[in-house]
């Protein structure tokens, strides 16, 4: 009897590339393919790939790399934010057999059935303009917590971003669809659910990027509030524009969406994000956060910051630091702003130094390391419910608070995949 042949992922950048990558293998294994970890030798390798910095380009053409030394004549598959932006680039690469671009990823299968190693490396790809679908996915590495992807896609215009050119058009699941998974997870065993999306607050638009019934991310949270054995939601990220007072005020009386909130900032200049055409202003940002907390005084919220945008002088970066400094806000993911083809931000000038971004990076970093300190010393001696995770690690195991807080404790088999009352 023929042996399965077999297959390897490795996912770089976001909760929805896991989603995806996690979705693609469990269709790969339900036609036989048998999956191994990345690290072994396998008849497939597929690098779900990131495009939103330098970096996730670097590690896509080292991966590529570590796959030829080992395995010489195993098929390489690329696809991805990357493989949409820049196939040619790709194909170029030594060891790569196939590029997939953003409408066909989902169709790997088929690629695979007449794919042999040592031809040139084929493309399948098309204009982002031409992307339309909508493709559900979640991930489901462990039973603890998922990552649901509920939308695609951006229609957005920020001078900085490539999301657009890779992922196309802003466009969602059905509520019904999305619920339907839902419940398929709870009943699997499933605690947490993140809700992820390109432009998550912008869910309603059909597949083919028109309104369908007037649905709204709104809607979609109350919907997902009565779906039995879920005890866990969170937002992964929320445009400040899109966060309306509405939901603030939902999360706030839920029982299952979690107090905890990522609202990207990228400046707390005003004349900057300007110049990275976004849709709100500092002032927008500080009243949400104020909302925020004035409701849920224990809620998380996390911020996104890039640094060295073309054009932040001094005085900006320190409007920046000062803005989140003062603001209540419990950590930051910080960016170092790097050059991405086809943007309108390379039309701006002066260019921050390379080392001046790191420099501002560094600054930010600390001052996140501090407010994460802040947020959780706040919470000394209360009592929060913890969902710990299942696996083992060195003999400890780790969860979080309902408001994303990080515990960690020596492995205890009773509370793997388990919501537990604990004392800070």
């Amino acid at each position: 009897m023929q042996s399965p042949r077999t297959v390897a992922f490795h996912t770089l950048g976001c909760k929805l590339n896991f989603s995806e990558t996690s979705t693609i293998s469990r269709n790969m294994e339900l036609e036989g393919f048998l999956k191994k970890p990345f690290d072994d030798i396998a008849d497939v390798y597929v690098i779900n790939t990131c495009s939103v910095t330098d970096n996730a380009d670097k590690e896509c053409r080292q991966l590529v790399r570590r796959i030829q030394r080992r395995s010489p004549s195993s098929l390489v598959v690329i696809t991805g934010c990357y493989a949409q932006l820049k196939p040619r680039e790709i194909a170029e690469i030594p060891g790569v057999d196939l590029v997939l671009g953003a409408a066909e990823k989902f169709n790997l299968i088929k690629h695979l059935k007449d794919l042999t190693k040592g031809d040139s490396a084929r493309i399948s790809s098309c204009d982002i303009e031409d992307v339309s679908g909508f493709n559900s996915s979640y991930s489901l590495n462990d039973r603890t917590r998922t990552f649901l992807k509920v939308q695609d896609g951006c229609d957005y215009t920020c001078s900085f971003c490539t999301i657009p050119m890779a992922r196309g058009k802003s466009r969602s699941d059905r509520i019904e669809n999305v619920v339907a998974n839902a419940e398929k997870l709870g009943a699997g065993g499933v605690k947490e659910i993140v809700l992820t999306g390109v432009n998550l607050g912008d869910f309603g638009k059909g597949a083919d990027g028109l309104k369908k019934n007037e649905e709204n991310f709104f809607d979609l949270v109350q919907a997902l509030e009565q779906v039995e054995g879920i005890e866990r939601y969170r937002i992964s990220s929320i445009e400040p524009n899109l966060l309306s007072e509405d939901i603030i005020q939902f999360v706030a009386r839920s029982k299952k969406f979690m107090p905890h909130f990522h609202i990207p900032l990228q400046s707390g200049s005003n004349e900057i994000l300007g110049l990275m055409r976004r849709r709100y202003r500092r002032e927008l940002y500080a009243e949400r956060v104020q909302i925020i907390k004035s409701l849920m005084p224990h809620c998380s919220i996390g911020v996104d910051v890039i640094t060295g945008f073309p054009s932040e002088s001094q005085t900006h970066f320190e409007e920046t630091f000062h803005f989140l400094h003062n603001m209540d806000v419990s950590y930051l993911h910080v960016f170092t702003y790097s050059e991405r083809d086809g943007t309108r931000a390379l039309d701006l000038t002066p260019v921050v130094p390379i080392r001046t971004r790191q420099e501002r990076t560094k600054l930010l970093r600390n001052l996140s390391y501090k407010k994460l300190q802040y947020f959780t010393a706040q919470h000394e001696g209360s009592t929060r419910k913890v969902l710990f995770e299942g696996h083992e690690k060195n003999g400890m195991m780790e969860g979080y608070t309902d408001n994303y807080i990080r515990i960690t404790t020596p492995f205890r088999t009773e509370w793997a995949n388990a919501v537990v009352d604990w004392k800070m």
